[in-house]
């Protein structure tokens, strides 16, 4: 495996989808542009096509969230295989992950939770990170979190921890200044004291960020600019380490581009007097497999159970350090609901608005407890939302809700699905009607076909901008059709007659194309072939004919 090197030089910012047109548009000087792994595992769609492009011109640093490292149990094979497949992909200069755990045996948090900082973490962390730079044949970076909370059983400092986890893995490190003032902070622990504990040669990247002082703790919130402290701390670090390369990191509340390109410059003025990073220093130790360690995972599904229901929570607090335990705690607490909220609400705009925000907080809450969340990837987690609202009982007086879910969730996915050509009118034009009607034909990954009592098209597209923005149907009761598709990078959705509905459902089921005509023609005998066939072909909806 190859010993890292500074591939990365001068100052970065992270690549949001708000400023993707921005980038395409311009192509702003920034020296690179880091990207959250999980927002692109799909490989495929907008996003995807967006990545594919300015890798061309810009070097890229991958920063995931989801491997859960530190996890004593419930870490995902599957999730680093999907992780590997895009590292061979995109090729990035860097590759990084947070020094966190996030997982418990039955399901995941999505979150960057608080190691208990001792030995038998270290042990496990070493070997997880084995594991990792194996999978994916170079070394990568672990980055220290901001945290609430300390435990009682710590034996050593977080920096203290970073160090012989670089010296042990081989790893190395991407220093956040940001949390190292937060933990200051937070746990009265010396920044600069830290950046001494740390060998020059085993940090690969810096973050700089913004953050947020509540009543009971600084967050690190990633939605203001560098603070003045953080600044200074990060002067001392460029001190200590020299040019390493520094990402201007904004994650919510995210503001115009210009902004971050002026934080950027900041950055790069601070930087320019030092001297180069030094060079990589780090070798990894040859490792035993980490023992199962029951302490390690009690104490984390105990703290699980504690952010899931507060009731458990009084078991969890005497093994924490410091002042305002409970209400640190309850930060967490808070966290979980707020990502469920946030990833609910974006994949389902349209129920969030008919229901209204306080409803769909409990609404989220309800849904994350009924059905916590399986896989690493928060992408897929209201994959089951519409089965739980159709027993949702709170929600009975919108009878129409579980299917807009539905609709949602089509878009969702096709977002994310596979790419694929649309099948050409030249090719069909070829066909005798005998050769179509034996032909079968494949669909874009993308489509999928709704049927509903209910006037769910209608009703999302009232919530949709353009002509159509708060046109609602008279009346919401009424049989429809909807076929999800992605023609180009946007997916849609547009409406279907029944006829056309029972075509296209035959047709996904692998039958022939005259089985499909059948269908169609029983349930309108006036079913005008010509005009579907041009409406599916410009909707990319056949993709291969065989």
């Amino acid at each position: 495996m190859p010993l890292p090197t500074h591939a990365l030089a001068g100052v970065g910012v992270g690549l949001r989808a708000s400023h993707y047109r921005d980038f395409l548009a311009a192509r702003p000087a920034v020296d690179w542009l880091e990207v959250h792994t999980e927002n692109y595992l799909a490989r495929s769609g907008w996003d995807w096509q967006v990545l594919s492009t300015l890798r061309a011109d810009y070097a890229l640093s991958l920063h995931g969230v989801g491997l859960g490292l530190g996890s004593a149990q419930g870490f995902s094979e599957q999730h680093l295989q999907r992780v590997r497949q895009l590292v061979q992909e995109i090729e990035p200069a860097l590759v990084s992950e947070h020094l966190c755990w996030g997982a418990v045996a039955r399901h995941q948090l999505n979150d960057l939770l608080p190691l208990r900082l001792d030995s038998a973490a270290l042990d496990l962390l070493c070997e997880r990170v084995g594991r990792v730079q194996d999978a994916l044949q170079r070394p990568i970076l672990l980055e220290n979190v901001s945290t609430y909370l300390r435990f009682q059983g710590d034996s050593m400092s977080e920096a203290q921890f970073l160090a012989e986890l670089a010296r042990r893995s081989g790893c190395g490190l991407l220093l956040d200044i940001n949390n190292l003032y937060v933990n200051q902070c937070n746990h009265g622990e010396d920044a600069l004291a830290a950046l001494q504990a740390i060998a020059p040669g085993s940090v690969g990247e810096f973050h700089l960020a913004g953050h947020l002082v509540t009543p009971h703790a600084v967050i690190d919130h990633h939605g203001a600019r560098v603070a003045e402290p953080v600044w200074a701390l990060y002067q001392a670090a460029l001190q200590r380490f020299g040019q390493v390369p520094t990402l201007i990191e904004w994650d919510t509340d995210v503001p115009a581009l210009e902004v971050l390109l002026e934080e950027a410059d900041q950055a790069r003025s601070l930087m320019k007097p030092h001297q180069p990073p030094a060079p990589w220093q780090v070798t990894s130790v040859p490792m035993t497999p980490a023992l199962p360690n029951s302490t390690l995972e009690a104490g984390q599904q105990a703290f699980a159970a504690a952010l899931l229901d507060m009731a458990h929570s009084e078991a969890v607090l005497p093994q924490m350090q410091g002042v305002a335990r409970a209400e640190r705690l309850a930060l967490y607490r808070g966290n979980l609901g707020a990502t469920w909220r946030r990833t609910l609400g974006h994949a389902y705009p349209v129920v969030l608005a008919l229901v209204g925000d306080a409803f769909f907080g409990g609404l989220a809450g309800a849904y994350g407890r009924a059905y916590p969340s399986q896989d690493p990837d928060l992408n897929q987690f209201g994959a089951r939302f519409a089965t739980f609202l159709d027993d949702f009982a709170p929600a009975a007086e919108l009878p129409y809700l579980p299917d807009m879910a539905r609709l949602e969730w089509a878009l969702h996915l096709a977002h994310y699905a596979p790419d694929a050509a649309g099948l050409p009118a030249s090719t069909l034009a070829t066909l005798t009607p005998e050769q179509l009607e034996a032909s079968s034909f494949s669909l874009h990954p993308a489509c999928a076909l709704i049927a509903s009592p209910w006037q769910v098209l209608a009703l999302w597209q009232a919530h949709q901008e353009g002509d159509g923005k708060g046109v609602f149907p008279e009346q919401v009761a009424g049989d429809s059709y909807v076929l999800v598709c992605r023609p180009q990078w946007k997916a849609q959705a547009v409406t279907l007659d029944a006829a056309g509905h029972a075509a296209l459902s035959l047709l996904q089921q692998g039958q022939v194309f005259g089985a499909a005509l059948d269908a169609a023609f029983e349930l309108d005998d006036v079913f005008d072939l010509g005009a579907q066939l041009r409406h599916w072909l410009a909707h990319a909806v056949l993709t291969e004919m065989r």
